[in-house]
């Protein structure tokens, strides 16, 4: 019964007309939302005004939240809802966000059962069990103003929550059916090997060399080429592009061409 009720709440507000001063901001600071088709962006504001509601914004390290702060965050993580059987993101609760990069603390295993406390500059962060969030403001705002340099911060972090959607991190989302998930870790684990032969021979990448981290690290970093440079991913991967159109249902090749 509360999955149902849930389920008619979510279709309301997206059955709402979207307010016109977020329309504004949409159009002004998520530029690439105007390269969808008409019908994906439609759909798109619809899942961003559940996000709105759904989701706990927080401001910390002195950021005033404004509706330019949440509103351009749900709209570009809306992005990776659009045509899927959307759940909105289950295991996040709160989004926090920082003016800037932040530090958090880390703690390193050494050898002999050994573990350190450092501190970590951070940008961005979530985590499986972590219920939130973490974003810097800057970052993010400068991702979303430039949708074709293969750098988004809301894209990455929130493609690691759907990772996160069958309880394990390891760069493979839900899938669905047995041979999707054969292919899918064919072809991601012959791309990261790639990528980390790439990165280690300091050769020029499509996908940035943050993704030869880890599986997980490598489906967020794709996530973001996918999307913001998708005509390059698709000429250069062509198969990573496929499984990566086929998960998202959408094929951002196609949408306008670059104003770069």
């Amino acid at each position: 019964m509360a999955l149902f009720g849930k389920s008619r709440r979510r279709e309301r507000l997206r059955a709402e007309p979207f307010p016109a001063q977020w329309r504004r901001l949409v159009e002004t600071r998520v530029p690439m939302v105007a390269r969808l088709p008409a019908e994906d962006q439609a759909e798109l504001l619809g899942h961003a005004r559940v996000l709105l509601e759904e989701k706990h914004f927080e401001a910390a390290g002195g950021l005033l939240m404004r509706d330019e702060v949440r509103v351009t965050i749900a709209a570009q993580a809306a992005v990776l809802l659009v045509r899927r059987d959307a759940d909105y993101f289950p295991r996040l609760t709160s989004i926090i966000v920082y003016p800037t990069g932040y530090v958090a603390a880390e703690a390193t295993h050494a050898e002999g059962g050994v573990w350190s406390e450092g501190e970590e500059h951070l940008l961005g962060h979530t985590g499986r069990d972590l219920r939130a969030l973490v974003l810097a403001w800057d970052e993010v705002r400068a991702g979303a103003a430039d949708p074709d340099d293969g750098q988004n911060l809301v894209l990455h972090e929130f493609a690691h929550q759907l990772d996160f959607e069958d309880g394990y991190t390891d760069g493979t989302p839900p899938l669905d059916s047995s041979a999707g998930l054969r292919s899918w870790t064919e072809v991601l684990s012959g791309e990261l090997d790639a990528l980390r032969r790439a990165a280690d021979a300091g050769d020029p990448t499509v996908l940035d060399p943050y993704g030869a981290e880890d599986p997980a690290e490598f489906f967020a970093v794709a996530t973001e080429a996918f999307f913001e440079r998708a005509v390059d991913l698709a000429r250069h991967h062509p198969r990573l592009y496929e499984q990566l159109r086929d998960f998202y249902r959408q094929d951002p090749a196609t949408w306008h061409k670059p104003t770069r």
